[in-house]
């Protein structure tokens, strides 16, 4: 057994705060961007390089953990996310609309995140929480990314298709 600092779980919340905060000021930024296919299916390509933690023995996880984990995140967290993401038309481009809804979800879901955190890592390992937690952001981020990426495709048809009509009047 590895021996942890026993201040590693109050720096480990510190940590998540932190990148909460960041997570909502590069959201609350795009804003001011245009959007693209590639930004927003990068985000999930990335984290799927996580996976390769299971190549180690000790995050593997019971099937039935993995598929209730991701589920949760399919269906709890990704949910609010795609709620609160609108893709919009504005100056002739294609922009993720400012929602300030999404900084307090955001918010919201990492205070049940990390609830959740604690409560889970009294029952199994440091590692398999790390698993346990990975899938749930997984499966809150590749939902919502791919429901983002079918209305960019439905709004970026909408565009050409007045890009279109404009240029035959």
């Amino acid at each position: 057994m590895i021996a942890l600092h026993p201040y590693l779980p109050y720096v480990a919340t510190i940590v998540a705060i932190m990148m909460a905060g960041a997570a909502a000021v590069v959201r609350l930024r795009s804003a001011k961007k245009p959007i693209s296919a590639k930004k927003i299916l990068l985000p999930p390509l990335g984290m799927s390089t996580g996976f390769f933690m299971f190549l180690f023995p000790f995050t593997h996880i019971p099937l039935s953990w993995a598929l209730i984990s991701f589920t949760t995140g399919m269906i709890f967290f990704a949910y609010p996310l795609i709620r609160t993401s609108n893709i919009e038309i504005r100056e002739g481009d294609i922009y993720l609309a400012r929602s300030k809804a999404f900084v307090v979800i955001l918010l919201a879901l990492l205070i049940i995140r990390m609830a959740l955190h604690s409560y889970v890592e009294a029952h199994i390992s440091i590692a398999q929480t790390g698993s346990v937690f990975f899938l749930l952001a997984f499966g809150m981020l590749l939902p919502w990314r791919m429901a983002m990426y079918i209305q960019f495709v439905q709004v970026r048809r909408q565009l050409q298709l007045a890009e279109k009509a404009a240029s035959n009047t």
